[in-house]
């Protein structure tokens, strides 16, 4: 069901209602995910309690668990506010004072005002699924916070580039190269606070820190030939097209090169791609003006990443500190990302290395065991989709072990969603036939699951993307 104004309508009244739950609160514990989307949603929410004054404890979660349900149902705070975490165990859970904001398919076991079975209580749950939109690309979890935040004090549009962050750190910008939905109206707040500036540019990451060769080969979305994962002709393409690779003695990145240098180096790349691929490399980008250059905060991509890698490895407080004006975090974030990028790149070279991917007719999988952290295989498996290594025309299930069981997680390119793929259905159908639980969103989702239940596991997953793609 597509969002309606009558859809709008009841988000905005829905948004004032908790608004005021949350102005009335005299304490509110703030549980939020460890990704770039929790982190930002995270930090909004912790911002707009300080501003109303109100005390207020900050934890960060992997995912909801029965112990995380125990600490929200048993918190002495007045208010929950559980930010890009929830929707999906909305019946779980026992106590009034509950806020959501999140963008997760919702539990379907629950109905409004209900969370235990025949117990009506106070939940107030924002989510766009309710209202008629997708919350794979239409708005993420700190776009949901921040609405809220706005709903509280309009004077809170300042918070409104980190849920531009934590949107773009869920590639919700990925689908039409640049941000749609709700994200645009969030977006358009975050211009006219000048926190944040729109331009078109090649939608490669690393514009602020990475060195323009390497800028260019680790493009594989789309693979540009002769560029992407060769060097060697990234540096003979930008040497015929006189763009010296360094100044001063210090490597150029792609901010450095002037507005001409940008012109000829986009021109020759789109010559290189083929028509229908061109809008994949070139579309918007989301520049963060008021950030320093060079510290990886100025690009919205780049500041997802240093969240990212704060979260994946245990540290979503020092994320926290950065999206909360705090630079005295970001030597810590650098050691984080430094340690991020080594264990992505040790990850991808495992499963390659191995031999590791497996093709059935309707998916591809891998197994890494305890090779791979549990925090990063969603993302060595998104990567692997655009990599020569995988099909592009098929979903890819990556299999970790993980301290309750065996962690799944799914991704796949949204032309599949387009044609009826849903990863989240697929992975909560899927799991709980086999004892487990998962959920998501289209294109990218997870599961837990008993480890003796792989084979079957994924039968049941060939059988539901069978029947919704092929």
């Amino acid at each position: 069901m597509p969002a309606t104004g009558g859809n709008l309508r009841r988000m905005e009244r829905d948004l004032s209602e908790a608004a005021t739950a949350l102005r009335g609160s005299r304490s509110v514990l703030i549980v939020s995910h460890i990704d770039a989307d929790g982190i930002s949603a995270g930090a909004v929410a912790s911002i707009t309690a300080d501003r109303l004054s109100i005390p207020r404890r900050t934890v960060f979660e992997k995912k909801i668990t029965e112990d995380t349900i125990s600490m929200v149902d048993s918190a002495e705070e007045d208010a929950v506010w559980i930010c890009d975490l929830g929707s999906g165990y909305l019946s779980e859970f026992g106590r009034s004072g509950i806020i959501v904001t999140d963008h997760h398919v919702p539990d379907p076991r629950w109905r409004r005002d209900q969370t235990v079975l025949d117990s009506f209580t106070s939940i107030h749950h924002l989510n766009p699924h309710v209202y008629g939109m997708d919350g794979s690309y239409e708005v993420c979890g700190a776009g949901m916070t921040y609405l809220l935040s706005r709903a509280v004090d309009p004077s809170n549009t300042d918070l409104a580039f980190l849920a531009v962050v934590g949107a773009v750190g869920d590639f919700q910008d990925s689908g039409e190269s640049r941000l749609v939905g709700l994200n645009r109206m969030i977006l358009r707040d975050a211009e006219v606070n000048g926190d944040v500036l729109v331009e078109d540019d090649l939608r490669l990451f690393g514009r602020e820190t990475r060195p323009l060769t390497q800028f260019l080969q680790f493009c594989n979305e789309p693979v540009i030939p002769g560029i992407s994962d060769n060097p060697s002709g990234c540096t003979a393409f930008l040497d015929s097209l006189m763009v010296p690779l360094k100044e001063n003695g210090r490597w150029r990145v792609w901010n450095d090169l002037s507005p001409d240098e940008k012109a000829r180096v986009t021109d020759g790349l789109l010559e290189l791609v083929e028509f229908n691929q061109r809008d994949r490399l070139l579309g918007e980008m989301y520049t963060l003006p008021k950030l320093p250059s060079g510290t990886g905060l100025r690009d919205a991509k780049e500041y997802a990443t240093v969240l990212n890698s704060c979260g994946r490895y245990d540290d979503a407080e020092t994320g926290l500190r950065i999206c909360m004006g705090d630079t005295s975090a970001l030597a810590v974030a650098d050691r984080n990302r430094a340690e991020h990028r080594r264990h992505i790149s040790t990850a991808l070279a495992y499963v390659r290395d191995n031999h590791l991917m497996r093709e059935r007719r309707f998916l591809q999988y891998f197994d890494a065991g305890s090779e791979i952290r549990e925090t990063v295989v969603g993302i060595v498996a998104g990567m692997l989709l655009n990599t020569p290594e995988c099909r592009h025309n098929l979903p890819i299930i990556a299999f970790v072990d993980a301290e309750d069981g065996t962690k799944v997680s799914a991704r796949a390119n949204r032309d599949l969603a387009s044609r009826g793929l849903d990863l989240s259905e697929v992975m909560k159908t899927a799991a709980g036939l086999v004892g487990g639980f998962g959920g998501g969103h289209s294109v990218a989702a997870g599961a837990t699951i008993p480890p003796e239940s792989k084979e079957e596991f994924l039968d049941i997953v060939e059988d539901i993307v069978s029947s919704q793609v092929f």
